[in-house]
Formats: C-alpha cells, sequence, structure tokens
C-alpha cells in the first residue's frame, strides 16, 4: 500500500479511495533522471523536519543553481545551511525524517521527495522513500533570482509565542505559503498552498484559517494530522528576504456550513500556533511577480466570525499529480 492509515482513513471518508489508489501507483521509492534535471536548476527547497520536543517546523534553503545534485537515484544531495536560529541546525541528525517540496515558481513545475538523513556533516544526504510529482494548480507565477548584494547579510531570528501585529499583516495578504506535517510511519511530508491573497486569514494572535482546495485525492497532510495535529508553516517574503515559520496544531473543519465565504473550498483548516519565528536577512532570493494562478478559486468574501468547536477534525493537502507522472 502507498499510503498509511490515517491517509487512507481521510480518503474513505472524503469519498475518493479508488482514485486515490490509482494515483498512489505513481509514488516511488527512486529519483527519475528527469527530476535530477530539475532540482539541478533551482535555487530554493523546503524542507520539513521534527524537532527534540516532536514539533513539526517548515524551513527554507536556499543556493545556486546546482546546490541540489542527485548521486545516484536514491539519493539526494543538498549544499546549503539553514540561516541561523532555525531549528532545521538541530534537527538535521542522522535517521531523522524529512520532508522536501521542490519548486520552480516561474513554470509552476513542482516535486516532492520524501525520506531520511543518512548524512549531515558537509553536505546532507536524503535517502529517497517517497518521490513524486505534482501538477501547477494555485502556484503563483514569480521569477526568482539570487542577489549577490544581500549574500553577506548575517540573519537575525526572534521567537514569540503570538503572532505580532506586522506579522497578522504579512500573513493576511499572503498568496503562498508551505505547510510540513508528520506521521510516525509514513515520515515528514511538506506541501504547498496557494490561492488570491486573504485567502488565509488571523483570527487573533494565536489562529489562522485557511481553505483547502481540491487536491491529488492522496491526502498526506490531511492524513499525518489525522493521526498527528503538530505541523509547522512558512513564509516567504521574497521582497525583503525574511521568514516566518510557526509550529503549531492544525486541525480542518469538515463542517459545511462554514464553507459559504471560502469560494472553492472543500474543508476549512484551522491551526493554533505554539511558536514563531521570524528571520530578517534569512535568504539572498528576490522576485519579478509575473502572474496568479488560473486554479485560484474567486477571492474569499469579507470574514464573518468563526464559531470554533472542540470536535475532532482533519486536514488536507492541495496538490495533485500531474497526469505525465513524476518528474
Amino acid at each position: 500500500m502507498a499510503y498509511h492509515d490515517g491517509e487512507r482513513e481521510v480518503q474513505v471518508r472524503a469519498g475518493v479511495d479508488s482514485e486515490a489508489c490509482r494515483v498512489g501507483n505513481m509514488i516511488r521509492r527512486t529519483i527519475p533522471s528527469a527530476a535530477a534535471e530539475f532540482l539541478a536548476g533551482l535555487p530554493v527547497l523546503v524542507v520539513g523536519s521534527v524537532d527534540e520536543a516532536g514539533r513539526v517546523w517548515a524551513s527554507l534553503l536556499t543556493g545556486r543553481p546546482g546546490f541540489l545534485d542527485v548521486p545516484d537515484d536514491t539519493t539526494l544531495r543538498i549544499q546549503a545551511t539553514p540561516a541561523a536560529g532555525d531549528p532545521l541546525h538541530k534537527n538535521l541528525r542522522i535517521g531523522a525524517p524529512v520532508g522536501l517540496i521542490a519548486i520552480e515558481f516561474e513554470t509552476r513545475k513542482r516535486m516532492r521527495l520524501n525520506g531520511r538523513v543518512v548524512q549531515a556533516d558537509e553536505a546532507l544526504l536524503i535517502r529517497a522513500e517517497e518521490v513524486y510529482g505534482n501538477c501547477p494548480k494555485y502556484i503563483q507565477a514569480r521569477r526568482l533570482e539570487l542577489s549577490a548584494g544581500v549574500s553577506d547579510q548575517v540573519a537575525h531570528a526572534a521567537r514569540r509565542p503570538v503572532l505580532t501585529h506586522a506579522q497578522q499583516r504579512w500573513i493576511a495578504e499572503a498568496d503562498t505559503f508551505f505547510v510540513a506535517s508528520y506521521h510516525k510511519a509514513g515520515g515528514a511530508d511538506v506541501s504547498h498552498r496557494g490561492g488570491n491573497p486573504g485567502f488565509i486569514r488571523v483570527l487573533d494572535d494565536k489562529t489562522l484559517v485557511w481553505p483547502d482546495y481540491p487536491g491529488n485525492r492522496m491526502f498526506q497532510t490531511l492524513g499525518n494530522l489525522t493521526c498527528n495535529p503538530s505541523c509547522g508553516l512558512l513564509f516567504v517574503d521574497f521582497d525583503r528576504g525574511s521568514t516566518l515559520q510557526l509550529t503549531g496544531e492544525g486541525r480542518v473543519r469538515w463542517e459545511r456550513e462554514e464553507l459559504e465565504a471560502y469560494p472553492g473550498a472543500e474543508r476549512l483548516v484551522e491551526f493554533r500556533i505554539e511558536h514563531t519565528i521570524e528571520t530578517v536577512d534569512a535568504h539572498s532570493l528576490r522576485v519579478r511577480f509575473l502572474g496568479s494562478s488560473p486554479f485560484n478559486p474567486a477571492r474569499p468574501a469579507p470574514a464573518r466570525t468563526w464559531r470554533k468547536r472542540s470536535t475532532a477534525v482533519i486536514d488536507s493537502p492541495g496538490a495533485f499529480i500531474p497526469s505525465g507522472g513524476p518528474l
């Protein structure tokens, strides 16, 4: 079986278990040559990891194209260092589970690679356990470049238990973020979330809600959160070089009446923050916005009062397997 118990539970609840079985056949344990070529041309990678307390984090790694390479068809080598203060510094130990998502924003191509750390010294080596491609839905097109003028700046990380007002505005205006999750049998995973600005809402300084749009029916994130609600979010400011990392618990609301204000949503995800890390000068990427995804649903209706409930809920990812199979 390509799926663990949490993923299968959600697939059945959503009524897509037969479809999920078909797309699950596309998951492989080796890295195809086309994927190796794709990775070699990228300046950015998002990594999901788990700290010593079991908290899940999503982190950003950057480098000149070529900092990602595939020495053999089961191994990814990463030659990059996390920003100072990033939890990834301590989480990259031998045997640690990691989830990776690689995106070429300009072309909207992306792939996922999940596995475990087998070397963590001068270069980070990841042994692949799951490799598959995703379709271009909900990715905003951007042209990324590494700016030499800021490459020597030293990152500065600030930790807080809640969001500042500036961070709340940042999130409320975002059109892209990443979600990392973890399952004890399935390992770590990172997925992409996208939509029009305003698709993610800030209810207060510790609570976010976003819509879950139709996805690949595999439900890696949703399945992981069914068993383990711990997850991490990553927001990237491409204009100022900052990142915002959040860790906490994510739960999805299946109640249909809550979806009225979120066109295109199949369910809503509520996220409660435990810790935040904002890092200034975290990366030297700069960007030119090229256009929103044509798949983005309509802009959300104005926010209304959120009726919080204590019932157990679940989350889902929002990416498709491309018709052509893994990259």
